[in-house]
């Protein structure tokens, strides 16, 4: 089953500029090294802090391989997660998980 993850953040205020530059020049680029499918980058137009952004999956599988290519890297765990949480309010980020009909 081929789905999409939906991601909403919410940058601390003020630096979704600075999150914008870092998301686009090093996040990004990392995840697709890692294998993954960015499909979009977007700012929220009704909140100067939301960003929004789009990754597809094949199936559940695909999407767990991913993450731990990811996420349990060396490189995300000691450089560029803790940028990311420095960047972003984590506890407001909305995930929707949404599948064609």
């Amino acid at each position: 089953m081929t789905f999409q993850e939906i991601r909403h953040y919410t940058t601390r205020p003020g630096r979704r500029d600075e999150w914008l530059a870092y998301m686009d020049g090093t996040v990004i680029p990392f995840m697709i090294e890692k294998g993954m499918d960015v499909r979009g980058s977007f700012t929220d137009e009704e909140d100067p802090d939301g960003y929004v952004w789009i990754r597809p999956f094949a199936d559940e599988q695909e999407r767990k391989t991913l993450y731990a290519a990811v996420y349990e890297s060396e490189e995300w765990k000691e450089k560029i997660g803790p940028v990311v949480y420095s960047l972003l309010e984590v506890e407001q980020s909305v995930v929707y998980r949404v599948a064609p009909t």
